[in-house]
């Protein structure tokens, strides 16, 4: 009988490392497993700091690692290639040893925002967004001023700085090295000369040798070392083929490759990943613009990235202090299908998770409006609250509409807030989209990443083909309207709350 070969991915996110095998042949997961089972820590020093330890993802691969490989019965020799998901903007610093210089400083730490905000209005907005496509913001640039200026002493130690996804392939293969588009996501690339941004390393006083070299997303970017293959149970010589941030992997396991192609995801943070076919961005920075995994320069691939904050963090508030005591997500959701579309003119503006970049980089705050104490239950506040954090998806794609992106099908996992049928209809009914539900997560998209960088698969169509469509949304005709008037509705407060009605 003829023995499997896998294809093996991590995503290494700030809450757990997954891990995944996928069979080659087939294109199926055989096995997937995370770690920590609770949310990994998050060191916050100070208000706004997040921190962690590199070696502590370390640790948490191998034990995830470990599950897959006894649950799937493999061994290292069926590993035929390794790729790798992580979270994005974070900034690892190593020394002469390739050790760290110090913990992570991770993508939700804030203090960073003065140093990219001065480099915006000292280089110049021209010149900052024509070459980076966005601000330098709050991205692993401004991080590593940060270090300079505050920590001296551990800057000048450093040999070289990277990204989490780049730390992890160091630790599998001994091998420093990035990409392109992980530079683009730490405001690191320069598209119009189609190398690293030299100018902002010269503005902060970087020197350019700090930088790893770039290779290709996709392709035999190392090999596992004896010392990690030892470690892992692995095969030495074992390929890494691919290598992306979470947001970019989640599109490329979604199967967005594509102008006009969106993936969206609903949990803790609500993101809409669109690909762009031209060189373009958002004036007022409110979406930012990365090289999407299949960029090049003749073939321009822009993953355009809209964040909301407020997504999973208003649902559960609603489950904390609107809902009956102990009630599930799932009774949740039907007592908001128990309201028309438009929740009768209750309306919530969903920014109460802190400053969003989608307004600028304002902090709002949630509002209730509409809501008359004779009329509305709590079910109409349930509705309210998932349709407005559909109206919130709908004015980023806005945004993205004005760059040029047409927004025709969006491509979602089954999971989170995508598993309530009022939040699935209302964001195809008022974005006008067909919402298709797909069978895949990050770990399974970095497997088959590894699968066509190592040219186990021809192509994206050949690595894709097995990947399963759990259910397709198209726009109802009868919720157009409804959503259509709640929708104006909800823009016009938010105008109002924003100063610019």
């Amino acid at each position: 009988m003829k023995k499997s070969k896998y294809l093996l991915g991590f995503d290494v996110g700030s809450s757990s490392v997954k891990a995944a095998l996928v069979d080659a042949d087939e294109g199926t997961c055989v096995a997937s497993a995370f770690y920590p089972e609770s949310e990994a820590p998050i060191k916050a020093v100070r208000a706004g700091w997040a921190e962690q330890s590199p070696d502590d993802w370390w640790t948490y691969l191998k034990n995830a690692l470990m599950r897959v490989m006894h649950d799937a019965q493999a061994t290292g020799d069926d590993v035929l290639a390794i790729g790798i998901s992580y979270q994005m903007h974070g900034l690892v610093c190593v020394g002469s040893d390739m050790k760290p210089l110090r913990d992570a400083i991770i993508w939700c730490d804030s203090r960073a925002v003065p140093y990219g905000e001065r480099a915006f209005a000292e280089l110049g907005s021209e010149k900052c967004l024509s070459h980076l496509l966005n601000s330098p913001g709050n991205f692993t640039a401004a991080k590593l001023a940060w270090v300079k200026e505050n920590e001296p002493q551990i800057f000048e130690k450093i040999h070289k700085i990277m990204l989490p996804g780049d730390y992890i392939a160091l630790r599998l293969t001994g091998t420093c090295n990035t990409t392109a588009s992980g530079l683009s996501e730490g405001m690191l690339w320069d598209f119009k000369m189609q190398q690293p941004a030299s100018f902002l390393m010269d503005y902060y006083g970087f020197p350019n040798c700090l930088l790893p070299d770039v290779v290709p997303t996709f392709a035999v970017q190392s090999q596992l070392s004896t010392a990690a293959a030892a470690e892992l149970g692995l095969k030495a010589g074992t390929p890494v083929g691919y290598r992306a941030g979470d947001q970019p992997n989640n599109a490329l396991s979604l199967n967005v490759f594509e102008p006009g192609e969106l993936a969206a995801t609903a949990g803790t943070s609500g993101v809409v990943y669109g690909v762009l076919g031209e060189i373009n961005y958002d004036p007022r920075s409110r979406v930012n613009t990365f090289a999407h995994v299949n960029h090049t320069a003749s073939q321009p691939r822009l993953g355009v990235l809209l964040c909301i904050n407020g997504t999973g963090i208003l649902n559960a508030w609603m489950r904390r202090t609107v809902a009956p005591e102990g009630a599930s997500y799932a009774e949740m959701n039907r007592l908001a299908e128990s309201v028309p579309a438009g929740s009768e003119g209750v309306c919530v503006i969903p920014f109460g998770n802190g400053a969003e970049r989608v307004l600028e980089n304002r902090e709002t705050g949630c509002s209730v409006v509409g809501l008359n104490f004779n009329r509305h239950s709590r079910a109409h506040l349930l509705r309210a609250a998932q349709e407005g954090i559909v109206f919130a998806f709908c004015y980023g794609m806005g945004i993205m509409r004005e760059m040029g992106m047409k927004i025709e099908r969006i491509h979602a996992g089954r999971a989170n807030m995508f598993l309530n049928r009022v939040f699935r209809e209302t964001l195809a009914a008022t974005s006008g989209a067909t919402i298709e539900l797909l069978d895949t997560d990050g770990a399974v998209g970095a497997a088959k990443g590894a699968g066509l960088g190592c040219g186990l698969y021809a192509n994206t169509h050949e690595a894709f083909s097995s990947l399963r469509r759990l259910e397709t949304v198209e726009p109802d005709a009868q919720l157009l309207q409804p959503c259509f008037d709640a929708y104006e509705r909800w823009k016009c407060e938010l105008e109002r709350i924003t100063g610019k009605a």
